[in-house]
């Protein structure tokens, strides 16, 4: 069943023109210069393509919850949600939201100057002014009353979010929300996802951080889970 993504109205685009671009399962919002739905939807169908390849091939690719080690040589995606899955601790497929999100932006800054892609709640960006982002948190309190202010970077940049109360993705955890941010939006997706499931109780936000800021390539965490809030790193918090 499609579920309407009313939180991409929290992004702020400012000048960018924005437009969606979906092709079977997946669904970006995206913000350019200009409009540019060809050529992102032209690279999704690629992408894509080597994604159902290599789990034609390697059935378990999709399933497992484990590291996988891709030995072979393969497309670079295959390679980056491997890599991000290893590096957090889990399984490939955590990270394939925030690795098409880095992939088709990566793609279109080479007609745009400035790029936000979201898939999923897994944003790859890259702007030249202040950027914040609206942390929705379900039925937290905490919910909407906060969010992640980042500074404008000449390299792209990702925030990536896991919620074991929101959405249907398989979580063992019970945080309402962990963002994460990294330099490569793979890693801050995989690296979410095995954050949140380090989160049984409000109790637990302290170790969950300690356990995030291990993970290579993680720069800053947010943790909500009921009414509480714990925060590490780059993460500069803002209320809304």
């Amino acid at each position: 069943m499609y579920e309407k993504r009313t939180y991409r109205d929290l992004i702020k685009a400012g000048s960018l023109v924005s437009f969606g671009v979906s092709v079977k399962e997946t669904d970006l919002w995206i913000c350019a210069d200009r409009l540019l739905e060809s050529q992102a939807k032209e690279h999704v169908f690629k992408i894509r393509g080597y994604i159902e390849s290599y789990i034609k091939s390697h059935p378990q690719f999709l399933k497992t919850l484990v590291p996988w080690v891709v030995a072979e040589p393969v497309p670079l995606i295959i390679r980056e949600m491997g890599e991000a899955g290893i590096r957090a601790g889990v399984g490939p497929m955590a990270a394939v939201a925030g690795a098409v999100a880095e992939s088709v932006g990566t793609e279109l800054l080479a007609y745009s100057d400035e790029i936000i892609v979201e898939n999923g709640g897994d944003i790859f960006i890259k702007l030249n002014r202040p950027f914040t982002y609206s942390i929705y948190a379900g039925k937290s309190p905490l919910s909407m009353c906060f969010g992640i202010r980042l500074d404008s970077q000449s390299t792209p940049f990702a925030v990536c979010t896991s919620s074991a109360t929101i959405g249907h993705s398989f979580s063992a955890g019970k945080a309402d929300a962990v963002c994460v941010v990294s330099n490569s939006c793979a890693v801050a997706d995989a690296a979410a996802t095995s954050i949140c499931n380090q989160v049984t109780s409000e109790k637990e936000i302290q170790r969950a951080i300690d356990f995030g800021k291990l993970i290579d390539g993680v720069s800053g965490i947010v943790v909500i889970t009921g009414g509480k809030i714990g925060i590490w790193g780059n993460a500069e918090i803002v209320p809304l």
